[in-house]
């Protein structure tokens, strides 16, 4: 069982940055693929980024990439998503999610076992 919990979000003008951090309770969280997936209201939850245990690979949708960096620090149990340029459109819940290592999705919500409760990060423009 693995418990995960958000920080990090808050309220941002358009062009900022914030950090978002994903919190761990597993003794092995090494052994899991983390992502973060994103819910705007009256719309479904979709993915922003993962990243594998060992950080080697990471994946970003294509409406991120070049903005948002993931990444994790096994040491601390911690993931992150460091969101640069921050646009309107990137104002929702941002959840944590995680997953044992072993399966090959990493993309669609169904891939993963575990979530955090959210963290909401509104963009202004």
């Amino acid at each position: 069982q693995v418990q995960l919990v958000e920080s990090g979000g808050g309220l941002v003008q358009a062009g900022g940055s914030l950090r978002l951090s994903c919190a761990a309770s597993a003794r092995t969280f090494s052994s899991y693929a983390m992502a973060w997936f994103r819910q705007a209201p009256g719309k479904e939850r979709e993915f922003v980024a993962a990243i594998t245990w060992s950080s080697v690979n990471t994946y970003y949708s294509d409406s991120v990439k070049g903005r948002f960096t993931i990444s994790r620090d096994n040491r601390k149990n911690t993931m992150y998503l460091q969101m640069n340029s921050l646009k309107p459109e990137d104002t929702a819940v941002y959840y944590c999610a995680a997953r044992g290592n072993g399966r090959s999705g990493y993309s669609s919500k169904f891939d993963y076992d575990y979530w955090g409760q959210g963290t909401q990060v509104t963009v202004s423009s």
